[in-house]
Parts: C-alpha cells; sequence; structure tokens
C-alpha cells in the first residue's frame, strides 16, 4: 500500500474504507437521519442527562452499537453515569496544568494519523528513560479520557476498532510498583467500556521480563478472552506484520512520521480544546433525577474489597 501523509491529528478514511465501515456498523444511509433523529429525541426526554448533543458523537455511539437503539441508549447512559461517577478522572480538564505538563513531558502518547487497513485508529504509549519520575496515575487517565472525547467528537465517520502499542523499553519495577493501582484500574476499565470504540489488539514492543508480571497483573481484572487481544514482541520489527509501515511511525521502522511530531500536535489539539473542556465539565448524568433509583455507585464499581468484584466483562 502506498503511504499516506496527512497534516492532521486524525486522517479520515478514503471511500473504500468508508464502504468497509457501513457494512461493520451496518449503517444505511437511508435510514441513519431516521436513527440519529430518534436518538436526539430519546436524549431530551432524559431528565438525567444533557438534554442536546451534537450529531457526530452520537452517530459514532450508534456506529459503535451497530444502529442498535437500545444497545445504544444503554452505553450513552453508562458515559455520562460514568463522567459523574468519577469526578477526579473528568475535571480541570485543562493540558496547561503543572500536574498534566509533568505526565506529557515523561513520555509520548498520542492517537497515529493513518488508519490500518481494517479501519482501526493505532493510540502509542512510550516513556522517554527510566529515570523518569512516575507519573500519577490519576493524572495520566485524565489526559487518556481527553483523549477519548476529542475523538469522540472528530472521528467523523467512526472506527473499527482501536490498536494499542505500549513500549515497554524504559519500564522498570519501581515505575510498575507505583502504578499499580487495582481499584483506579477497574475504574479506568469501565470508563474505556463507556467509550464508543473497541479495543481490537494490544501490541507490547522493547518488552523486558517485568511485562509478564505486568500482563498477568492486569489480567487478574479482566476476562480471559482479552489475553487474545495480547502481542508481545521483543523488539520493533515484528510489529509490521500486523500494522503496515505507513501506519507507523518512524520509530517503529514506519514512514508515517515522528512520534516527537505527532505528540505536539496532539497537545496542540488539547490546548486547542481547553475552553470545550470547561464548557463540558458538568455534561454528566444527574442522579437526582434519574427516573426510578439512583445509581448506586460502590455497586458500580464493586468496592468491597473482593478482586474478584474488579472483574471486566
Amino acid at each position: 500500500m502506498k503511504t499516506i501523509r496527512c497534516e492532521m491529528t486524525l486522517c479520515m478514511p478514503d471511500s473504500e474504507l468508508l464502504a468497509l465501515f457501513r457494512e461493520e456498523f451496518n449503517e444505511d444511509l437511508e435510514t441513519r437521519e431516521k436513527y440519529l433523529e430518534h436518538m436526539k429525541d430519546w436524549l431530551r426526554q432524559q431528565p438525567h442527562l444533557p438534554k442536546e448533543w451534537g450529531d457526530v458523537p452520537l452517530l459514532n455511539f450508534l456506529r459503535c452499537c451497530n444502529f442498535s437503539l437500545e444497545k445504544t441508549k444503554m452505553k450513552i447512559d453508562k458515559y455520562f453515569t460514568v463522567k459523574a461517577a468519577l469526578p477526579e478522572f473528568f475535571k480541570d480538564w485543562d493540558i496547561k496544568r503543572p500536574e498534566l505538563v509533568a505526565v506529557t513531558e515523561a513520555g509520548q502518547a498520542c492517537a497515529l494519523p493513518n488508519l490500518t487497513p481494517e479501519g482501526r485508529r493505532v493510540m502509542v504509549l512510550r516513556g522517554y528513560t527510566k529515570n523518569m519520575k512516575t507519573p500519577n496515575v490519576v493524572h495520566f487517565i485524565r489526559i487518556a479520557l481527553m483523549f477519548g472525547d476529542i475523538r469522540i467528537n472528530e472521528e467523523l465517520h467512526g472506527v473499527t476498532g482501536d490498536v494499542v502499542i505500549f513500549d515497554a523499553s524504559v519500564l522498570t519495577a519501581g515505575h510498575f510498583s507505583r502504578a499499580a493501582n487495582p481499584v483506579l484500574l477497574k475504574k479506568f476499565l469501565l470508563c474505556v467500556r463507556a467509550l464508543p470504540v473497541r479495543v481490537k489488539e494490544i501490541h507490547v514492543v522493547n518488552a523486558v521480563s517485568l511485562v509478564d508480571v505486568v500482563v498477568n497483573w492486569i489480567m487478574m481484572f479482566v476476562k480471559e478472552k482479552y489475553r487474545k487481544l495480547l502481542y508481545v514482541h521483543s523488539s520493533v520489527e515484528t510489529l509490521q506484520n500486523y500494522i503496515p509501515t505507513y501506519v507507523l511511525p518512524e520509530e517503529y521502522g514506519g514512514t508515517a512520521g515522528s512520534l516527537e511530531d505527532f505528540k505536539r500536535e496532539w497537545i496542540r489539539k488539547l490546548d486547542s480544546y481547553t475552553d470545550w473542556f470547561k464548557e463540558h465539565e458538568n455534561f454528566k448524568a444527574d442522579e437526582s433525577k434519574r427516573p426510578g433509583k439512583p445509581t448506586n455507585y460502590d455497586e458500580l464499581f464493586g468496592l468491597d474489597g473482593s478482586f474478584r468484584q474488579l472483574t471486566i466483562d
């Protein structure tokens, strides 16, 4: 496939991929507007949810749920409920805040511009040095969710899934011990499941011996089926067997551009959203207005001490 270079943070699919998307999402152009209007009307009728939302976010939730109206309603409700239940993750979304700057200075985290042939978006996480101070996990999660909200608004045609590349080359036992918090992991995974996207592959590159410890720890909290999504690479060369070079950055033998350039583009994008983030900080569920029984957050998170109750389906 030819090299594609896009001077944007998120490149859109070509006509061939769009056709694949329509089939993947069960998206019928003749009935799409009817489904979209139905979701808008439904949202206005929910006393505990925000009343107005843009077409692109609503369509992305419909696509993620294969245009099943009931599944879409449940997922949207979950999305707004999680935002209300976890204020520590969904406040102070300003990439210039010192605590968030500290996270961005520790490494590179960005979505790559080009889509894979299957229509998937690739995310990369990569630290700079083994001597880096372990970022506060809460602040890292906040930035990850900021990425998520931007993509909900800017993936104009959706994506068929996410592929995550985690570079373990600078991972140390100290980093892991300071970051390994089962309750935070549980909450973060719930946030991810509330987003209109599916993780399809997780690639760990430059794997060190510690990776097995980290993977086994994470797998305590997720179903066995998620092991099938995980690919471990001792170097970056075998990564190209799964992700084409036109998608990969130069650091992994690709032709798409450099991770540092992509990081800078995303920092600018996050900064441009500062006012929008502030305006939408209260864009969440109001349990005092929910019809019937309000959501019990302790039940939602399973926070009564048992690791089994931390399991994610």
